[in-house]
C-alpha cells in the first residue's frame, strides 16, 4: 500500500513537471500580440500611402504640366518594382544573417520569402507583417530619388538604376543599421530612416542630378509648379503616412509608438512654421510651395530622432531642420548651380543629416535608452556622424557606378528633343489636357 502510494505521488510530481516545463517553454517562445499587429497592419498601409498617392501626387504636382502623369508613373511603377525585388531578394539581403559578412549584409537564407511561414514570428508580430512593412520603406526610398531627376531621365533607365541601387545600395545600408550590421554595433541611432532612407536617397538624388546635368532651359527658363493642390495634397498624404512611418518603428502600439507619434507631429509643425517665415522675411511673401516643404523638412528630420527625443528636442529640431533646409534650397542650390529639380537632396539628405546628429544630441536615456550630448553623452553626436559619413560614401559611389552601368545598357537621358516636347507624350502617349 506504501509503494502504491509512493508511485502515485511520484508519477503526479512527474506530470506537474512536466506541466510547469511545458508552460515554461511556451512562456519563452515568441507569441503573436493582436493589439501590435493590429497597429502594425495600419501602420503598414500608412507607410505604403507615403508613396503611392502621396509622393506621387506631391512629386507630380510641383514639375510642368508636360510631366505630371510620367512623373506620377515613377512613383507607381517603382511600388512593383520594388515589392517584387523585395520578396525575391532584398528583405534577406537586408535582414537575414549573412554569415562571415553579416557586418556588411544580409544573407540568402530568406530568398524568395524562403522560411518565411505563416507561423513565423518577429517580436510580437507576423514575421509576414515585418516584411511588408520594411517593403514600404523599400518602395519609397528609392522614389525619393526621383525628384533629383524629374523632367529627363529615360522610363527605362530608371527601372534599371531604381532595381539596381535597392540591392547593391538600400538593402545594404538596412542591413548596416537595422539588421545587425556594423552601424548598429556601432551604436549609431535611426529609429526609422534618416540614413537608411533620407540621408540615403538625397545623395543618390544629388549623383544623379549632377550625372544626368541640368535640365534643357535650367536657369532662365519657366520651371514653376503645374499643380500646388496636387503637390499640397501629396504633403498631407505624406504628413498622415509618417506616423506610420515613424510611430510603426517601435513595431508594438506601445508608449514608444506614442512618443514618436507626437514629436512627429510636433517636429513637422514646427519646420513648416519655420521655414515659412525664413521665407517670408526673405521674399516678402509666404509661400504653399514653401510651408509644404517645410513640414517635410521636418519630418525627415525627426525620423532618426522619433524613438529617441522628447517634445522639447521635437520642436528644436523642426526648426532647426526648416530652417537649414530652406537656406539649403534658396540659398546655396542656385549658388552652387546644380539642378536637383525637387530638391531631393537638399530636404532629404540636408535634413536627414540634421536630423541625425541632433538625435545624437538630444537622445534622451529614459525614452530610448541612450543618452545624448545634453545628457553627459558627447560621444554619441561623433558615433552619428560616422554614420552619416559611412551613408554617404557608399551612396555616392554606388550610385555612380550604377549609373554609369546603366547609361551603357540603355542611356541615361532622353533626347532633347523629347525633354521639350515633354515626358508624358514621348514615353507614355498620354497628356493631360
Amino acid at each position: 500500500m506504501k509503494r502504491n502510494s509512493l508511485w502515485s505521488f511520484a508519477g503526479a510530481a512527474g506530470l506537474l513537471l512536466a506541466a510547469s516545463a511545458a508552460a515554461f517553454a511556451q512562456d519563452e517562445a515568441p507569441t503573436v500580440d493582436a493589439g501590435d499587429t493590429a497597429w502594425m497592419l495600419m501602420s503598414t498601409a500608412l507607410v505604403l500611402m507615403m508613396t503611392i498617392p502621396g509622393l506621387a501626387l506631391f512629386y507630380a504636382g510641383m514639375v510642368r504640366k508636360k510631366n505630371f502623369l510620367s512623373t506620377a508613373m515613377q512613383s507607381f511603377a517603382i511600388t512593383c518594382l520594388m515589392t517584387i525585388l523585395w520578396m525575391v531578394a532584398g528583405y534577406s539581403l537586408a535582414f537575414s544573417d549573412g554569415g562571415s559578412v553579416n557586418d556588411y549584409v544580409g544573407g540568402l537564407s530568406n530568398f524568395f520569402l524562403a522560411n518565411v511561414g505563416v507561423d513565423s514570428v518577429t517580436g510580437t508580430i507576423p514575421e509576414t507583417v515585418f516584411v511588408t512593412f520594411q517593403m514600404t520603406f523599400a518602395i519609397i526610398t528609392p522614389a525619393l530619388i526621383c525628384g533629383a531627376f524629374a523632367d529627363r531621365m529615360k522610363f527605362s533607365a530608371m527601372l534599371w538604376f531604381m532595381a539596381l541601387w535597392s540591392l547593391i545600395v538600400y538593402a545594404p545600408i538596412t542591413h548596416w543599421v537595422w539588421g545587425g550590421g556594423f552601424l548598429a554595433e556601432a551604436g549609431v541611432l535611426d529609429f526609422a530612416g534618416g540614413t537608411v532612407v533620407h540621408i540615403n536617397a538625397g545623395v543618390a538624388g544629388l549623383v544623379c542630378a549632377i550625372v544626368l546635368g541640368k535640365r534643357v532651359g535650367f536657369g532662365h527658363e519657366n520651371m514653376a509648379p503645374y499643380n500646388l493642390t496636387y503637390a499640397l495634397i501629396g504633403a498631407s498624404l505624406l504628413w498622415v503616412g509618417w506616423f506610420g512611418f515613424n510611430a510603426g518603428s517601435a513595431l508594438a502600439a506601445n508608449s514608444t509608438a506614442g512618443m514618436a507619434m507626437i514629436v512627429t507631429q510636433i517636429a513637422a509643425a514646427a519646420a513648416a512654421m519655420a521655414w515659412m517665415f525664413a521665407e517670408w522675411v526673405s521674399r516678402g511673401k509666404p509661400s504653399i510651395l514653401g510651408i509644404i516643404s517645410g513640414a517635410v523638412a521636418g519630418l525627415v528630420a525627426i525620423t532618426p530622432a522619433s524613438g529617441f527625443v522628447g517634445p522639447t528636442g521635437a520642436l528644436v529640431i523642426g526648426i532647426v531642420a526648416g530652417i537649414v533646409c530652406f537656406w539649403m534650397v534658396v540659398w546655396v542650390k542656385p549658388r552652387i548651380g546644380y539642378d536637383d529639380s525637387l530638391d531631393a537632396f537638399g530636404v532629404h539628405a540636408v535634413g536627414g543629416i540634421v536630423g541625425a546628429i541632433l538625435t545624437g544630441v538630444f537622445a534622451v536615456e529614459a525614452i530610448g535608452g541612450t543618452p545624448g550630448l545634453l545628457e553627459g553623452n558627447p560621444a554619441q553626436v561623433g558615433t552619428q556622424i560616422y554614420g552619416i559619413l559611412a551613408t554617404i560614401l557608399w551612396s555616392v559611389v554606388a550610385s555612380f557606378i550604377i549609373l554609369k552601368v546603366v547609361d551603357v545598357i540603355v542611356g541615361l537621358r532622353v533626347s532633347k528633343e523629347v525633354e521639350v516636347e515633354g515626358l508624358d507624350i514621348n514615353l507614355h502617349g498620354e497628356v493631360i489636357q
